[in-house]
């Protein structure tokens, strides 16, 4: 199982590499205040979109990684020793407002939350899982590349027992690799590490937002505190009951607040920090075309769609074309012709570094048959009402209903916040941010309102578009609080803010709790010996062996039926991990994904048709099966008279594990 300790090591030595070269780079093109507050984004975005092609060149190992690592430390120190920035940036764009210690504590604590959504819950009756863990079974692609290399094979399935691509932006988890490679630690530990940093790094990140454009310290302790908000739904539950909330409202889908999607979906957190950061830095590029800007621009843009291609790749090109306009506004005119080389040059190397993820995202959509993207309203209202009138009444319940629920102490005074600060700052790059945030929140909100993600059973699109959304209403939320200049719109922001704040407050502890206590699970004394079974199974299978098992094993361990034992602790790819894992990762279409998924329930269950042994060692290039007591297939085994594979290890009342037969002829083929 993951050790905390493991987890924390490998939180506070990526915390503490990624902000000190961050800040190195940032505090050239920044004001101090904001390159304190993005220097966890900007260290970990340029050092993880920069390594990635240079490892995959020359090979991912320890000795490649901590050599990088110790010449970005090097150039860094170089930077930081040189002194202070010149005075060219600093008239202009400085905020005079002390950094506090405090402010590393507290984003520090909070981030707990999520970290401890992932850890393993420890009890008499066995190890409990919370229910966040579901979304990340895509640790098993960590533990196939610190094993395997780059790039990354494809964790949950090969054809023919081959590779494979992996159909996913997988940059966020390339980042975690390369803190489990040298430190030795797993998969699962680097996850729950590099949660809580890209939690820390985004409170942090939106901390110095609010003092940057309130010009107030106490803006800060204010977005600690509206981070922790959840929805209403928990109060609204209490309240009138589930019954009655049900036929109202649609069940909830995951489209939530900060606390939420930090548990869950961290890589599109993280990718919404990057997008911020790059709006940040166009907005004082406009001012001041410093050469700097160019690569770190670009390296920030391409890590953001490299971690989502919905967060850094849709939500952020829709914004900056709609953006532009106001960007070239500002900037002078006699400079346009040398500002706009510079953003052609910038967007250059970050299509270059995003190539290979740009290829595999239009080569899953070609595989799976179906397109990317469809146009339809969010679906808000419930059974209660008919659906012709559901369907209209849809469209305006998803800003009168809808946000004000899942955001309930930041839509409204995050919105009211920006149209104060559009009026109140003065010309310049904190009014030029505000613009370009106000586009940037807008189009996410925009998006989940009216697109929907086709690829999947969720709309991912519209649940993780509205991350930047949610990130800046925070920030702006906290800064119209303390710096409104009306004393009655003041008044207004904090009442909106408080008064959501508080009535979310038993969803936030609601969910918390639920994530420290885990879900209760009849197999979890099974999960509990888990690891002795993986470790007999590593015994067998090499490290590139793929081994089959059954998709529905320990399914009550998460909400979904997930191949979850397996993600966790197998430290070897599957030859088809299940659907839930294949959605994500291989790029199959929906008819042959669900009849692999039929075919391997169907083995385990003891039901398999007279040709699928063989196929399951030909066709998918199983190289190792496990059957235990709790598969059909433990009491009606169909590998034990089959000549495909032979019996390697016996554990009474616990385990079988079958290899491939060396003897398999091309007539068994």
């Amino acid at each position: 199982m993951a050790s905390p300790l493991n987890a924390v090591l490998c939180a506070l030595i990526g915390t503490a590499f990624w902000t000190v070269l961050g800040y190195a780079i940032a505090r050239r093109l920044l004001p101090r205040v904001l390159a304190i507050g993005v220097a966890p984004v900007t260290g970990w975005a340029v050092f993880s979109a920069a390594t990635l092609p240079i490892l995959t060149l020359v090979g991912f190992s320890t000795r490649g990684v901590v050599s990088l690592a110790a010449l970005c430390l090097v150039i860094a120190g170089v930077w930081l020793l040189r002194g202070p920035p010149g005075t060219a940036l600093q008239p202009a764009m400085s905020v005079k407002i002390g950094v506090r210690p405090w402010w590393f504590a507290a984003a520090g604590v909070i981030a707990l939350a999520p970290a401890l959504a992932l850890l393993p819950k420890y009890s008499e009756r066995g190890v409990h899982l919370a229910a966040p863990i579901f979304d990340h079974a895509k640790i098993a692609i960590i533990d196939a590349m610190t094993r395997e290399g780059l790039p990354p094979v494809n964790p949950v399935f090969g054809a023919a027992g081959a590779a494979g691509r992996v159909a996913y932006y997988y940059l966020w988890h390339f980042s975690a690799a390369e803190l489990a490679l040298p430190l030795r630690i797993s998969g699962w530990e680097a996850d729950i590490g590099l949660t809580w940093f890209t939690a820390f790094a985004s409170l942090l990140l939106m901390m110095a937002l609010a003092v940057w454009l309130s010009k107030r310290g106490g803006a800060a302790i204010l977005v600690v505190a509206l981070a922790a908000s959840a929805s209403l739904r928990e109060v609204l539950s209490i309240v009138f009951g589930n019954y009655e909330l049900a036929p109202f409202l649609q069940s909830p889908t995951g489209l939530a607040g900060w606390l939420f999607q930090a548990a869950w979906v961290p890589q599109h957190l993280m990718s919404a920090s990057c997008v911020i950061v790059a709006m940040l830095l166009l907005v004082h590029y406009a001012q001041r075309q410093n050469l700097g800007y160019v690569p770190t621009l670009a390296l920030v843009v391409a890590a953001g769609f490299e971690s989502s291609a919905f967060v850094g790749g849709v939500t952020f090109a829709i914004a900056a074309v709609v953006s532009a306009p106001l960007l070239i506004a500002v900037i002078e005119t006699k400079r346009r012709l040398t500002a706009g080389l510079g953003l052609a040059a910038s967007a250059l190397i970050a299509l270059c570094i995003a190539a290979p993820f740009i290829h595999d995202q239009f080569a899953m959509v070609a595989g799976r048959e179906a397109g990317a993207i469809g146009v339809h309203h969010f679906e808000v209202l419930g059974d209660l009402f008919p659906p012709t009138l559901r369907r209209i009444l849809d469209v305006p319940a998803y800003w009168l209903i809808l946000l004000p629920l899942e955001f309930p102490a930041t839509f409204i005074a995050g919105a009211l916040s920006l149209i104060v600060l559009l009026r109140r700052v003065a010309p310049g790059p904190e009014r030029t941010a505000v613009q370009l945030f106000g586009v940037l929140a807008l189009t996410g909100l925009a998006i989940s309102w009216l697109l929907v993600s086709t690829l999947g059973d969720n709309n991912d699109l519209g649940l993780r578009a509205i991350l930047p959304a949610a990130v800046i209403l925070i920030a702006t939320a906290a800064a119209g609080i303390v710096a409104a200049p009306d004393r009655a719109v003041r008044a207004a922001i904090a009442a909106a803010a408080f008064g959501g704040l508080i009535l979310s407050l038993p969803g936030s502890v609601a969910m918390t709790y639920a994530n420290w206590r885990g879900n209760a699970a009849a197999d979890a004394s099974v999960f509990a010996q888990a690891p002795e079974l993986w470790s007999a199974v590593r015994r067998y299978a090499p490290a590139n062996a793929r081994v089959a098992n059954n998709p529905l094993y320990l399914q009550d361990l998460t909400p979904w039926p997930g191949n979850m034992s397996w993600a966790l602790l197998a430290d070897r790819i599957s030859c088809f991990a299940g659907r839930e894992m294949a959605i994500p990762f291989a790029a199959l279409p929906p008819e042959r994904r669900e009849a692999i998924n039929s075919q391997f329930i169907r083995v385990f269950a003891g039901q398999a048709a007279p040709a699928d042994i063989g196929e399951l060692a030909t066709k998918y290039g199983c190289d190792v099966v496990v059957v235990v007591p709790q598969d059909g297939a433990w009491t009606k085994d169909p590998f034990a008279a089959s000549a495909v594979y032979k019996l390697a290890e016996s554990r009474e009342g616990r385990w079988r594990i079958y290899v491939k037969s060396p003897s398999l002829t091309e007539g068994q083929k």
